[in-house]
């Protein structure tokens, strides 16, 4: 058996939203490095955080305050201080985080994917953008356009789906036909609005495309915003649709999994899906008209 040894870091928020983005930054970056530790010490091989991990929630706001927030990567210090410990721990790191594009000025909502060497391999950006009440990323996200890359890690073909973008069964089998077998999801979702999918949605794309998927969920609730609980139940799930460990709903937590990659290939041998796809017949569903 081939085992990929997962880690997900779910967390709430560590300062008062009526603080800098610097200072919340620190705030939480300070908050995980233990737990960043702990996954070193268990052995975890790919480690993925909550999605904008440094900072709060902030887009029930239409606040410029929040673009402070946003860094570049790879040069930016998020960015850097995980190649540190990826290289330490020799361990694959995923950071959700806000973007800034150095030469276009333009903001996203990005994970940088850093491998096991502390290397740098590259980012996704989230593709799929709400604009609905308590959920305006509009404001603070433009579009990724990332052409669903797969990274190359020391351990595993990985993806990568940011919150929003789970809802779209393409992406997910974008990122599989390119490769991956593990595909992690950072979020920040609460409870009232989409929790009856949390535990439906992914893994019903990990059943049809055949691979591992790491949810991650922040927990607690953010003031002033009050859009509700974000409820945690960071978990894994298997090729199969089966979710195998998962997270409390309320504390913080580094939940370590340890994944049979075998599967991978043994789902997808069984169920031939890619095979028998119609890319052929498909071509209405992305007809601009």
């Amino acid at each position: 058996m081939t085992k990929l040894r997962g880690g997900l870091i779910q967390m709430g928020l560590k300062a008062s939203t009526d603080q800098d983005p610097d200072t919340i930054r620190k705030a939480m970056v300070d908050a995980h490095i233990p737990l960043i530790e702990q996954a070193g010490a268990d052995g975890v091989q790919v480690l993925c955080f909550q999605e904008v991990f440094t900072q709060p929630y902030f887009c029930p706001s239409q606040d410029t305050k929040w673009y402070a927030a946003a860094e570049t990567i790879p040069d930016g210090p998020t960015t850097r201080l995980m190649q540190e410990y990826a290289a330490k721990y020799n361990m694959v790191i995923v950071v959700p985080i806000y973007e800034a594009d150095a030469v276009t000025g333009l903001y996203y909502n990005t994970a940088a994917v850093i491998d096991a060497d502390g290397t740098y391999l590259g980012k996704y950006r989230k593709t799929h953008i709400p604009q609905v009440a308590g959920f305006w990323e509009k404001f603070f996200f433009r579009p990724g356009s990332s052409e669903w890359p797969v990274f190359e890690t020391a351990y595993c073909k990985l993806g990568v789906y940011i919150c929003y973008d789970r809802h779209f069964p393409e992406g997910w089998r974008a990122l599989a036909l390119n490769g991956a077998e593990y595909i992690v999801n950072p979020s920040a979702t609460v409870a009232g609005l989409s929790e009856y999918l949390w535990k439906l949605e992914q893994p019903a794309s990990a059943a049809a495309n055949g691979c591992w998927i790491g949810a991650i969920n922040r927990v607690g609730t953010e003031a002033p915003w009050d859009i509700g609980e974000f409820y945690g139940q960071s978990y894994f799930v298997n090729p199969r649709g089966q979710i195998e460990a998962i997270a409390s709903r309320d504390k913080d937590e580094l939940l370590i999994h340890d994944m049979d990659m075998d599967m991978v290939r043994e789902v997808r041998d069984l169920w031939q899906f890619f095979r028998d796809r119609r890319p052929d017949t498909y071509w209405s569903l992305t007809d601009s008209e």
